[in-house]
């Protein structure tokens, strides 16, 4: 994991917007990942892009806080983003790496409607992000392969958010590209 020092800033901006649960601030985080996630295509990283993306969103939405674990569950979820960070500041990445699957088994030890519910969440960040990993490059098979989705749902949802749409036959007008030329020749 070459990107220690990055991920470590985002968490510990990420444990800051959660005591104002600026959900926005937390989005926007989990989006500065994703760049560095398409660099260097490491799973580690991508794992935290969905984790600080799905954690947006159910701050986002007061209907979760309502349901019978939700208490418990957003406090081992808190605990977990500090334990990561203590991880990387520790320098210790097999610990980080336990703190990245506990975080997974979190949500598998959930029950009732609050688990369906948040197991949606964690899905759909991982198609959110798949996408945004894709429209920096990354093929549409392997970013799919990377977050464990299926080449159709990232394949559906880049095309409803229309990610895949760049217009290949726009290109500079002939006076500009002559100039280039010349220029390379001088």
């Amino acid at each position: 994991m070459e990107e220690k020092g990055h991920i470590l800033k985002i968490l510990e901006g990420v444990r800051l917007a959660l005591e104002s649960e600026n959900y926005v601030k937390i989005k926007n985080l989990s989006n500065k990942i994703v760049h560095h996630s398409s660099v260097h295509q490491d799973p580690d990283v991508i794992s935290v892009a969905v984790i600080i993306y799905s954690l947006s969103k159910l701050i986002e939405r007061e209907s979760y806080k309502k349901e019978k674990n939700w208490g418990s569950f957003y406090k081992n979820y808190l605990r977990n983003i500090s334990d990561m960070i203590k991880a990387l500041k520790r320098k210790d990445i097999d610990k980080f790496r336990d703190e990245v699957d506990a975080n997974r088994k979190l949500i598998q030890n959930l029950s009732g409607n609050l688990k369906v519910y948040i197991g949606d969440v964690f899905r759909r960040a991982k198609v959110n992000k798949a996408s945004r990993i894709y429209e920096h490059g990354i093929s549409m098979e392997k970013t799919a392969k990377i977050l464990g989705i299926s080449l159709w749902e990232l394949a559906e949802y880049a095309g409803r958010t229309r990610v895949g749409d760049v217009n290949l036959s726009v290109t500079l007008p002939i006076q500009k590209r002559i100039k280039y030329v010349e220029e390379m020749f001088r």
